[in-house]
């Protein structure tokens, strides 16, 4: 009602508000479809950091026991000198690429070298099973912190759309339809009044004539 009160009922207005009225029932429509698409890829990467998750939680623990049944039969002191020096570097650089207007995380893991850099014949092969576990792990670590990352971002890309989406198709669209409604039935009344008046005015015309 306060945009009727504020609306001046002409046919200019009129033609006005139905660009207005068109132009977002396609952004509607389009926002939309953004919305449907996000969700799309937010429910694959959901489902893909779900595998993930498993995957890591499975390596880890073959990982730690490995670990555990090595330090059973080695001594402190084999151990500390067996992981003293590592030999194996891990790089990590960030990049982005943009999926449906959001611009989420890359990133490119490289390594460099071997983590075997102790002597094996004073070591078990339960290490070796271990480290390799581990260094598997970080690396599938790694690819859960871009997805999950990325689908925070979504998410939060995701809430935003929907509240344009509900803004237009339960605020914005709906007043300036009745907006519109409301200029049409003014205009309307307008005409009937002007159709009144020539006819008074013929009538009265017409009754001068014919004395």
């Amino acid at each position: 009602m306060a945009n009727q009160l504020n609306v001046n009922p002409t046919r200019q207005e009129l033609l006005k508000l139905k660009v207005k009225l068109k132009t977002a029932q396609r952004g509607h429509k389009l926002l939309k479809e953004k919305r449907d698409g996000l969700m799309k890829n937010f429910m694959a990467i959901i489902r893909q950091a779900k595998d993930l998750r498993q995957k890591i939680e499975e390596e880890l623990g073959q990982g730690f026991f490995s670990f555990i049944f090595f330090s059973a039969k080695m001594r402190q002191t084999v151990i500390d000198e067996a992981l003293l020096v590592p030999t194996k570097k891990v790089s990590l650089e960030a990049k982005t690429k943009n999926v449906m207007g959001v611009d989420v995380p890359v990133f490119e893991y490289q390594e460099e070298g071997d983590f075997l850099s102790y002597d094996l014949a004073t070591t078990s092969t339960s290490l070796d099973r271990a480290l390799e576990t581990f260094s598997n792990a970080l690396k599938t670590m790694v690819e859960l912190a871009e997805i999950e990352h990325s689908a925070k971002l979504l998410a939060a890309e995701i809430e935003k759309t929907r509240r344009r989406v509900n803004a237009l198709e339960y605020v914005f669209i709906p007043n300036m339809q009745e907006t519109l409604k409301y200029i049409t039935d003014k205009l309307n009344e307008q005409e009937r009044a002007t159709i009144i008046t020539l006819m008074k005015v013929k009538d009265t015309i017409a009754k001068q004539e014919a004395r």
